[in-house]
């Protein structure tokens, strides 16, 4: 037996004999009494028989004739009878302490009861002591070998994490390869197209060489004439040119002349024009009217008609895709936000029932390629990396979400806002992301450390964002409060404001970063030129409104047309040079966001009926 057991059992013992002595030590008196009332009632007895005894040698004295001893014999008896009645008086006290003895023999009785059942629970629990001291021991070997394990699968982890870092740097080689290899098909795409158009041209020349000539120098006067003309000049115009030079003057604020005409005819060759008015059957003085009244009232037939017929021949530039390709329900509440991927034929989108969707459009299929699930309230914006590995998305439950599109998994959670996050746009791509929300600031986010480097107080909600290059070095954010705000994060100054007419629902960017529009509550929306930091132009139409505070407008990937959805359901698509092209259908409820492909001439839209629509050229 060991010495902590040997040391435990005489400190039980010491106890055992501690509580015995305090309860034999209060009835150790009563039964010292006990013992002398035994005593003393046994000598009383010897003397009541002796008592006895002389009485009845007493009596048979008196019965003899003695007279002298009458006196002693009363007094005898009083005697006697006083010694019966003290013996009496013992006897009682004799049963209350034999009762009260028995009592004491039940109580101890109970009390040795009471410490054989503790006896029994001590050698129990130390029963228990044991096996749970064997339990421990066990434990603790269990727990040597889950650290060495733990070790050992931070290590694979390490090396796993390695090896995924590898993996993804060269899947991000291969998609910029990728990239590049797209880039040149398409060059070499348009190329061919240039072949193709100068083939076209080589044969309008030799069929119709009188005409081109004529009409093509004719042409060329009569629009540097109209270029050069000032709009004060209206008064000084022949009236055989009225129509023509009127129409200039009503868009001598168009784009094309505060930006060098970001589509006019320059972009068009000779033959091009020529072969469009020869299909259409125009003469010049029809077509200069045609081109130039291209944004005059809806009202003037003759114009419209013109204007349907240069488009259908091609000579506006891009198709507009009025067909519906696609229609399936994005979501099971309202769709807030659509994006395309940068490299794929794929749509993200994102609703109210706090889930990212990827469709893939390539395949013409209605159910969802990837459902990208974490967020706790519902989308705001989606958005690509330039990629297109990475995709982020803004919430409702104050935060932002990273997902990678290979393996639909969340890679980071960025949470710090202390209202609804409206907008994120990547900075020095793909480390970096900056963010805007209704607590009035904007933070940029770390992405290797998942932590805020800097918050920017821009005093009213952000409604949306957009950077103007990859690095990132300036961000455009629009507002509540009617202002677009330009922050330069490298000097950490921000740029004077442009105030607009009303608060701000969704900002979006050329290609080459040199022109912004800016969707507004007032059913607006604004070209900025940024190299002036002033409006250029205005886009509306009677029918055309706003849908909701997070409208999104956008820019096609050549940067020659403007699309944005309505609260009547349509699509209105704009030219820049200042006239409405078309309108799409196909929504029953207000549109809430558009977004071209940067890839292809195809347009998708989501809106308040839960529904995303595909359209395309053909």
């Amino acid at each position: 037996m060991s010495t902590e057991e040997h040391v435990w059992r005489a400190h039980v013992v010491r106890r055992l004999r501690e509580r015995n002595r305090k309860e034999c030590e209060n009835f150790k008196e009563i039964i010292e009494q006990n013992n002398r009332l035994i005593d003393h009632v046994a000598q009383l007895k010897s003397d009541n028989l002796k008592l006895s005894v002389e009485n009845e040698q007493l009596r048979s004295a008196v019965s003899t004739g003695g007279t002298g001893s009458n006196v002693a014999i009363a007094t005898l008896e009083k005697k006697l009878l006083s010694q019966q009645e003290e013996l009496t008086e013992l006897h009682k006290r004799k049963g209350e302490n034999s009762q009260m003895i028995v009592d004491l023999n039940q109580k101890v009785e109970q009390q040795r009861i009471m410490i054989s059942e503790k006896e029994h629970s001590l050698a129990e629990q130390q029963t228990n002591n044991n096996r749970l001291r064997a339990e421990v021991q066990l434990l603790h070997s269990s727990l040597e070998e889950l650290k060495k394990l733990n070790n050992t699968m931070l290590d694979e982890h390490t090396a796993l994490q390695l090896a995924f870092s590898s993996l993804e740097d060269k899947m991000r080689g291969v998609q910029d390869e990728n990239r590049c290899l797209l880039e040149r098909l398409m060059r070499y795409k348009s190329k061919d197209a240039d072949k193709l158009n100068e083939e076209n041209e080589s044969i309008i020349r030799k069929r119709l060489p009188s005409i081109f000539r004529k009409r093509s120098a004719k042409l060329k006067r009569d629009l540097e004439d109209a270029v050069r003309e000032p709009s004060s000049s209206s008064g000084n115009v022949p009236a055989s040119s009225s129509p023509g030079a009127a129409s200039l003057q009503r868009n001598s604020t168009s784009p094309a002349q505060f930006v060098g005409g970001i589509i006019g005819d320059e972009d068009f060759d000779e033959a091009t024009i020529n072969g469009a008015m020869e299909a259409i059957g125009l003469d010049d003085n029809e077509y200069i009217s045609a081109r130039f009244t291209a944004g005059g009232e809806v009202g003037d037939i003759t114009g419209r008609s013109t204007i349907d017929a240069l488009k259908a021949t091609g000579y506006m530039g891009q198709a507009n895709p009025t067909k519906i390709l696609m229609k399936f329900e994005a979501h099971e509440n309202e769709s807030h936000a659509v994006r395309w991927s940068p490299v794929e034929r794929m749509v993200a989108t994102g609703g109210a029932d706090r889930k990212v969707k990827l469709w893939d459009i390539g395949k013409n299929s209605t159910e969802p390629r990837a459902v990208l699930s974490g967020s706790s309230a519902g989308i705001n914006s989606v958005d690509f990396d330039s990629t297109g590995a990475y995709i982020l998305g803004t919430s409702n439950d104050y935060g932002a979400r990273v997902w990678t599109v290979m393996d639909n998994r969340l890679r980071h959670t960025l949470t710090g806002h202390s209202g609804k996050v409206m907008a994120a746009k990547y900075v020095q791509e793909p480390i970096k992301v900056v963010t805007g929300s209704h607590d009035r600031t904007l933070k940029i986010w770390d992405l290797r450390s998942i932590a805020c480097i800097e918050t920017k107080f821009a005093g009213s909600s952000c409604n949306d964002l957009v950077t103007t290059d990859s690095l990132g070095s300036t961000i455009i954010s629009g507002h509540y409060d009617k202002k677009i705000r330009f922050w330069d994060i490298r000097t950490e100054k921000q740029a004077d404001d442009v105030l607009m007419p009303a608060k701000i629902t969704s900002l979006d960017l050329s290609k080459d970063c040199n022109y912004l529009i800016c969707s507004v509550r007032d059913d607006t929306i604004k070209l900025l030129d940024l190299r002036k930091n002033q409006v250029i132009s205005t886009f509306t139409n009677e029918h055309f409104k706003i849908s909701c505070d997070f409208a999104r407008a956008s820019f096609n990937s050549s940067g020659l047309k403007i699309a944005c959805g309505s609260a009547d359901g349509a699509i209105y698509i704009w030219n820049v040079n200042g006239f409405l092209e078309t309108t799409l259908k196909g929504h029953s409820t207000a549109v809430n966001a558009v977004s071209w492909s940067p890839n292809s001439n195809m347009l998708a839209s989501v809106g308040k009926n839960k529904r995303c629509i595909i359209y395309s050229d053909s």
